[in-house]
């Protein structure tokens, strides 16, 4: 099996690393196109002669194609690609906002998987969610998925519009996490941590928490109520959560990033 990676940024150096570091395809099965010549120190381990700055038809003997190029390049690179391509080649996406409807249009091909991955690909500990057009047999959509797989974890929706929520969801998640892991870092330097201390503290605390919970049945609320003795320390921080409707506004803000990822997909 081949596969073309268009576009090696961020994104497109995570697909060709973690597919090669899980012996799921060779290097020399990977071919590469993109706009700007990539050094041999940047290539991962993939040969030179597979990288291209201009389409040719070599790329295309590929079965599956990665888009992996920003929203806003897609239009140019589907117009100088669409020539190349032929009903069997099966497309995967990681553009936000760009449709399958509007990516079968423009590439003329009808084998289109739309994914929304997030930043812990680049670990293989990624969170994608994806969806695929009608045309897109069993087999194929199961070599995709074991293909996303070498990036960490996903899951198949049936709805694209459900795209929106998982980009508010696990896409901007990463964010989330870091934010609240700031604010408290910030907080234990103000009661007399080191800023390294603080940093160790917080991270060892949510990576601990986070594996006790994967590890668990438990509930959140469950483990909530083990932690937070009653009239202790943990239950003073929690009525203050309560008290400022934290809960509320996390709501509220994951609502705002899905009207928005809704709004610049229109």
């Amino acid at each position: 099996m081949k596969i073309a990676i268009i576009g090696f940024g961020n994104m497109g150096q995570t697909y060709a690393n973690s597919f090669m570091s899980s012996g799921f395809v060779g290097a020399s099965d990977i071919l590469i196109l993109n706009k700007i010549a990539v050094a041999e120190k940047d290539s991962y381990g993939i040969e030179l002669v597979n990288f291209y700055t201009q389409p040719n038809p070599k790329i295309f003997e590929s079965d599956i194609l990665i888009l992996a190029v920003k929203p806003q390049d897609f239009k140019q690179l589907a117009f100088e690609i669409k020539a190349f391509l032929h009903p069997d080649h099966v497309v995967l996406s990681v553009m936000a906002g760009i449709s399958i409807e509007a990516m079968q249009k423009e590439l003329g091909v009808t084998k289109i998987v739309r994914s929304m991955p997030n930043i812990p690909t680049q670990i293989g500990q990624g969170m994608t969610v994806f969806c695929a057009s009608s045309a897109v047999d069993r087999k194929e959509l199961f070599i995709v998925q074991n293909l996303i797989n070498t990036t960490g974890k996903s899951i198949y929706i049936e709805k694209e519009e459900m795209l929106n929520a998982a980009t508010a969801v696990s896409g901007s998640g990463p964010a989330y996490v870091f934010y609240f892991m700031q604010a408290i870092i910030e907080s234990a330097i103000k009661l007399g941590f080191t800023a390294s201390e603080a940093e160790f503290l917080v991270s060892q605390t949510f990576s601990g928490s986070v594996q006790l919970q994967n590890r668990s049945k438990l509930s959140n609320e469950a483990w909530i109520q083990r932690v937070a003795s009653k009239g202790g320390t943990t239950e003073a921080a929690l009525s203050v959560f309560n008290q400022n409707k934290l809960q509320q506004i996390v709501i509220d803000a994951i609502e705002a990033a899905n009207l928005r990822a809704i709004e610049l997909g229109t």
